[in-house]
């Protein structure tokens, strides 16, 4: 059992809702459900993997729990302290806690700034550090995510996308953060960085004892780095066990389907494998289905499942699943 110590972050029906608006007056037509009742909890120290096809709001999540976007409704508990009511100075504070590494090194990065400036700019922030301290600072990062700390006069178009996502994470570790969100660090570099980007955050993981929210679409980069994992469609999670488990009895078809397009590097195992092919598409998440999100594509649907929306409930030790036809 996890005791409230162990546990850094917890998100309790966190939903974010974005208004469709129409008209010369901007009525409110509807909302487009990006995240629409999430729970789950990151302990200290561990890596937890949120996964899901494009658009299932797991960037969302990530900047919700970060309060990039205010949350429509539900509670983020960072070390105890409500993150959606706080606003001004004590958030701000807490924000040096706080970190994200962004998914587009190219666009993350202010072309008209130095390394130097763009590493250094959360330790002016938050009056941490200024003049040679803050150089010698910024130094230290570089080295720390493998760049020569001389570059700090350069600018980000002189690097290539893995030089630059090392700058993004070295600006998140400026102010010494307990938690970072890693958006999807590794899906816009080069195969063969992407290897040393992750090997990266778990020498850094293992030297500051710092917590990830891992968001990737790689479910064997997952595997690799998350201790627990979390299954996101249309807005909600419907699985999220530890790691092993998951890989080795996934409950859910969704999760099922996930993992049956993963390549196996067997041929033999590869080709006796039987592979689940969902039918249709993803339904929009500004007219979600009835019941169950993941009814108009399921392969076992059931009757109930297009009336009744399945309760997130954990059917065995840390193994929660959304799903009727477990448990």
């Amino acid at each position: 059992m996890t005791t409230e110590n162990e546990i850094l972050v917890r998100v309790e029906n966190l939903k974010k809702y974005f208004p469709i608006t129409r008209g010369i007056f901007q009525r409110h037509a509807g909302d487009i459900k990006a995240v629409d009742g999430v729970s789950f909890f990151v302990r200290r120290s561990e890596t937890l993997g949120l996964v899901g096809e494009s658009g299932c709001g797991k960037t969302t999540t990530g900047r919700t729990i970060l309060q990039l976007y205010r949350p429509t409704e539900g509670q983020v508990y960072f070390e105890g302290q409500d993150l959606s009511t706080m606003k001004g100075e004590p958030l701000r504070r807490m924000r040096r806690r706080m970190q994200m590494i962004f998914q587009d090194p190219y666009a993350s990065l202010n072309p008209r700034m130095t390394i130097g400036s763009i590493v250094g700019e959360p330790l002016e922030v938050h009056n941490i550090a200024k003049g040679k301290e803050k150089r010698e600072r910024v130094q230290e990062l570089l080295r720390l995510v493998g760049l020569n700390p001389y570059f700090i006069n350069r600018y980000p178009h002189e690097f290539s996308g893995g030089q630059r996502q090392r700058i993004g994470v070295a600006r998140a570790l400026a102010l010494n953060p307990s938690f970072i969100v890693c958006d999807e660090p590794v899906s816009s570099v080069d195969v063969s960085i992407q290897a040393q980007i992750v090997n990266l955050l778990e020498d850094l993981q293992a030297q500051f004892n710092m917590a990830y929210l891992f968001i990737a679409h790689d479910l064997s980069m997952v595997r690799h780095i998350s201790s627990r994992v979390a299954v996101m469609y249309l807005g909600k999670i419907v699985e999220l066990t530890g790691r092993h488990e998951l890989y080795s009895n996934p409950l859910h078809p969704y999760t099922q389907a996930l993992l049956s397009a993963v390549p196996i590097p067997d041929p033999v195992v590869e080709e006796r494998r039987q592979r689940t092919i969902l039918e249709g598409d993803v339904p929009s998440p500004a007219n979600p289905p009835e019941g169950c999100n993941f009814n108009p594509r399921c392969p076992v649907v059931m009757d109930i499942c297009k009336k009744e929306e399945p309760e997130f409930k954990e059917v065995s030790s840390e193994h929660w699943v959304a799903c009727h036809r477990v448990g």
